[in-house]
């Protein structure tokens, strides 16, 4: 049978406040860049099975893996942002050529 006595409980030392604030910032940026390089790369999937642009597909590929290492590499994470953002222009400029 299960021992009912009292339960004990393990308390932690000290305020870990920032680290968590850190970790949910790390995630929020995660999320967005991540978001952001899926999209690109569905995008540029869809651009290289439609319109048999492989070739390019590969350098747009390169180019939004690279984008999203830089992005999630730095602080803010505002130049993953732009590099997704100026992949999708590069993709929209791959579609109307």
């Amino acid at each position: 049978m299960a021992d009912h006595g009292a339960p004990e409980y393990a308390t932690a030392t000290g305020n870990d406040y920032a680290e968590h604030e850190g970790t949910y910032g790390f995630f929020v940026k995660l999320t967005l860049v991540g978001t952001l390089s899926i999209c690109s790369l569905m995008v540029a999937l869809a651009i290289g099975g439609v319109n048999g642009h492989w070739g390019l597909f590969t350098l747009a590929t390169l180019a939004i893996i690279v984008s999203t290492a830089i992005g999630l590499a730095s602080e803010s994470g505002k130049p993953g942002i732009i590099g997704g953002l100026l992949g999708l222009l590069v993709l929209l400029l791959i579609v109307t050529s």
